[in-house]
């Protein structure tokens, strides 16, 4: 998982640090040694690997890895922060960036030499604070497509030329929708596209549903309010007005949780962020297809008793498709023991050596183009087509890429979007009902 509600951990962060809390050095640091956490298991193999690498290279220094499973990481992290517990580096995540920023707990890599240009477009201009500092060393990207079983696909006449030529409009949904109801069958074998479909008793959903999308809707809506012309702010950094009252972006949310209505998705009922995601569905036959990022395309891909294919994102009104471009980075905070080291660790993290490394593991897409093509050629060897993901980023002309809405207050805006978008998914709330949201949102913003 990429994107969680942080509001309770920031909250707790921020009246901690406005209250002088306890600084000190990280846990476990010493003048020889870099502590360093990530939440990502998949990753941590690729990580060590780093790790002897610098230490070769770095004689006397050694690095310190923790993983943490997603919800314990950020919990002990912020409380790191109030007792002077936390790590030298850590793993970082743009949701979170703006605010930990903000109250001063990151240190500022602006000595280290990183230029945009050595990093995939956007990258590293997405970790400048509001005050001018780098404060983020990229360090991976992802993308979103659609996964789907290529059997139920088979099965219902859609060749994956047609799955990767789809378009979409808020209309009547395009070909895009027309595909979702192909896909969909009832109890009684019929599908959505055929006289006498039950929408209350369906049995395998078109496409599954990754819930309500709290305010980003990475792999929900956001691929399709982007490609209908939409923004999440009104600039592409540090935007001071969100935009979820735009009539465009509601008529798109109007839309995409009117497939549920139609029996093409599953009911918010159905979905469950511990037990019962999108890739759950799929595996368990319910779906036969999901949107999803590229940090799970190994767990697709080992599905037992299916070949799962992915398709690019659907062509919008605007006659481009799009998809977020989310990146994770390495941080060093600001109470660092042994910072001389960490800016070293840090750096080597950056670094094409490194990234290539971990590129080869094949389970994400490193930063930088030579670590990109490392992985491109690792999944390659594992038998596994990733150019659904990849292309977006080379090829301009078609594609929109966009980033996770940076802004200060972004836990503020989870908290208030995520019930106002399940109310109108689960609940039948209308779409004008994200007026009064965003109207509240942009009053934190404004402060």
């Amino acid at each position: 998982m990429r994107i969680r509600n942080l509001t309770a951990l920031a909250g707790a962060l921020a009246l901690s640090l406005v209250a002088g809390c306890a600084s000190g050095g990280s846990a476990g640091s010493s003048a020889n040694t870099v502590t360093y956490w990530l939440w990502d298991a998949n990753q941590l193999p690729a990580y060590q690997a780093c790790a002897k690498g610098f230490e070769k290279e770095n004689p006397g220094l050694k690095v310190k890895i923790t993983q943490l499973g997603w919800s314990d990481y950020w919990t002990k992290l912020t409380a790191g922060f109030i007792a002077g517990t936390q790590p030298d580096v850590f793993t970082d995540h743009i949701q979170y960036f703006g605010q930990f920023a903000d109250l001063k707990v990151l240190e500022p890599l602006d000595d280290l030499g990183m230029k945009d240009s050595d990093y995939q477009p956007g990258l590293a201009a997405n970790w400048i604070g509001q005050d001018g500092h780098r404060y983020g060393a990229p360090k991976d990207w992802d993308t979103v497509a659609l996964f789907y079983n290529e059997k139920m696909a088979k099965d219902a006449g859609l060749t994956a030329e047609q799955l990767n030529n789809l378009a979409w409009n808020p209309e009547d949904g395009g070909t895009f929708e027309k595909a979702v109801a192909r896909l969909t069958i009832d109890r009684n074998g019929r599908r959505g596209d055929e006289p006498g479909f039950d929408k209350d008793n369906v049995k395998v959903y078109g496409l599954a549903t990754n819930g309500g999308g709290f305010g980003d809707g990475q792999t929900q809506w956001s691929n399709f309010a982007a490609s209908a012309g939409w923004d999440y702010l009104d600039k592409p950094r540090w935007g001071k007005k969100y935009q979820y009252g735009s009539k465009t972006f509601q008529s798109v949310i109007k839309w995409y949780f009117g497939l549920a209505k139609k029996g093409y998705m599953p009911p918010l009922s159905d979905y469950n962020v511990q037990s019962n995601q999108a890739n759950t569905q799929v595996a368990a036959g319910k779906a036969a297809a999901a949107f999803d990022g590229a940090w799970m395309i190994s767990t697709y891909a080992g599905f037992k008793g299916m070949d799962m294919r992915t398709a690019l994102t659907p062509v919008g009104p605007t006659g481009k498709r799009a998809t977020m471009m989310n990146g994770l980075a390495d941080s060093i905070t600001k109470a660092a023991k042994n910072k001389e080291g960490a800016r070293k660790w840090v750096a080597y993290l950056a670094s094409d050596e490194c990234q290539t490394v971990v590129g080869r593991y094949g389970v994400v897409f490193p930063a930088t183009p030579a670590g990109t093509r490392a992985a491109i050629a690792a999944y390659d060897k594992k038998g596994l087509d990733v150019s659904a993901f990849t292309e977006p980023v080379a090829d301009k002309k078609h594609f929109r890429t966009f980033s996770y809405p940076i802004a200060n207050y972004s836990a503020d805006m989870t908290a208030l979007m995520t019930p106002a978008m399940e109310d109108i998914y689960g609940n039948g709330k209308p779409v004008s009902s994200l007026d009064e949201t965003n109207d509240q949102i942009n009053l934190i913003l404004g402060q």
